[in-house]
């Protein structure tokens, strides 16, 4: 698995923003593992804005361009930084900013990508949290669309088609694997001569001129030239990478058709909804916590499941061999909430209820192990399912769990449940591994 990127040292930029035609400045800042990517306005009393699918502005409100905030308060334009984070490999990272939109600079990610190779790209102790796309997603509006698919790498594929014969039709396809070796980040933004006017209207393009930005007629580039022929839709892939970046690290094929910012916000909030549904689907830390003992307490047990009181059914792990074998205590008292109307007259554990205990157990098995780390343990199957004997107040529940047939994307266990070394459940479990 892939560790989690910082920069090693501050990096600078000064310049006008594209569209407020403002002075800006930033200040890039090495940041701690899973910070993510933070902006801190300097220039009004000290305020953050993360980066991410939560604090992202509506479009139709601040169109043309990429906008996070909340309160009332926004940073506009940032999609070539985030394109240059993003083709870098960079998860954490603070960036000090006086004024409220991005430096344009040349209109593309050039600078910020050679600026930051300068300064150094510093590898961290932990892991990369990974959004993997399992189905098909799409979004569409009017002739453009986005279809997302199933990949074990980031790759996009972009068609563009525009009715000025210079800027006509093109395609690309690219895999994005943190290195940023394709030259599409020198690609400049662009737009037509008839918008030029329109967008100066609605307040927009005021930093904008003939050398950050290629404005194309039916005659040509006006007081400028190509980098090169396919300059155009390597800036649209530019701008989409920019944007997928809110939603973090992303393994999936994108194909997009003739999509712009709009487009791409649309398919952002897609993508917030699946990845809440996917992380509450599964089982499996934040932090990718991997322990070190052989006994594991309660505090230790929820750095590894997400389960929490009343729902957490292992009180402590007594033995843990990683990868064979672990051993976990449930204390079962009259307080058990579910004893207040599970046969109160006269109170047993609902057997579902040590079946889910035993996956517990399981999924700490399953995920102890360095090789699993940061992944998720999903439940996917519970067979030969076997009750021996019910289970009282002031029992003391052992379940056993050993290791049977895993793989990279699978495993299962045969979990043993017992009181006083006598058999009472036993079954055999299966979960799905994914990161």
């Amino acid at each position: 698995m892939d560790k989690q990127r910082t920069i090693k040292k501050k990096v600078s930029f000064e310049g006008v923003g594209l569209h407020t035609g403002e002075k800006t400045k930033i200040v890039l800042c090495p940041a701690p593992v899973n910070t993510g990517i933070i902006f801190v306005r300097q220039d009004i009393p000290t305020f953050l804005v993360k980066a991410d699918l939560s604090s992202l502005a509506d479009p139709e409100k601040f169109p043309r361009r990429t906008s996070v905030g909340n309160d009332g308060v926004y940073i506009h334009t940032i999609e070539h930084l985030m394109a240059a984070l993003h083709l870098l490999g960079i998860d954490n990272i603070q960036i000090n900013m006086w004024g409220e939109e991005v430096p344009g600079l040349d209109g593309s990610a050039k600078e910020f990508i050679e600026k930051i190779k300068e300064a150094g790209l510093l590898e961290q102790g932990a892991y990369r949290d990974y959004l993997t796309i399992k189905e098909p997603l799409w979004v569409d509006e009017s002739c453009a669309s986005i279809i997302v698919l199933p990949s074990t790498d980031l790759r996009i594929s972009y068609v563009l088609k525009y009715d000025n014969p210079l800027i006509g039709s093109g395609y690309m396809d690219l895999v994005i694997n943190g290195k940023a070796t394709d030259n599409f980040y020198e690609a400049r933004t662009f737009c037509l001569e008839d918008e030029v006017k329109p967008l100066l209207n609605m307040g927009l393009g005021k930093g904008a001129n003939y050398d950050n930005t290629l404005v194309v007629s039916s005659k040509g580039i006006i007081k400028n030239k190509l980098r090169f022929d396919d300059e155009f839709v390597k800036h649209k892939i530019l701008d989409l990478v920019g944007d997928l970046y809110l939603v973090g690290a992303l393994k999936a094929h994108v194909i997009a058709v003739k999509s712009g910012h709009s487009l791409s916000i649309k398919l952002l909030d897609k993508l917030r909804r699946y990845k809440d549904k996917v992380k509450r689907g599964g089982v499996g830390s934040r932090e990718g916590y991997v322990p070190q003992g052989t006994e594991l307490n309660a505090e230790e047990i929820m750095k590894i499941l997400p389960h929490r009181y009343p729902f957490l059914l292992v009180d402590k792990v007594v033995e843990l061999e990683k990868a064979k074998r672990c051993v976990g205590i449930k204390n079962v008292s009259m307080n058990e909430y579910f004893f207040q109307g599970h046969f109160p007259g006269r109170p047993v554990m609902p057997g579902v209820l040590i079946v889910e205990a035993m996956a517990q157990v399981g999924g700490i098995l399953m995920l102890a192990c360095a090789e699993h780390r940061g992944k998720l343990a999903y439940f996917m199957a519970a067979n030969n399912i076997k009750f021996r004997k019910t289970v009282e107040p002031g029992d003391q529940l052992v379940i056993e769990v050993n290791i049977g047939k895993t793989r990279s994307k699978t495993g299962s266990v045969y979990a043993k449940a017992s009181v006083e070394g006598k058999v009472v459940a036993e079954a055999e479990l299966m979960f799905a591994l994914v990161e």
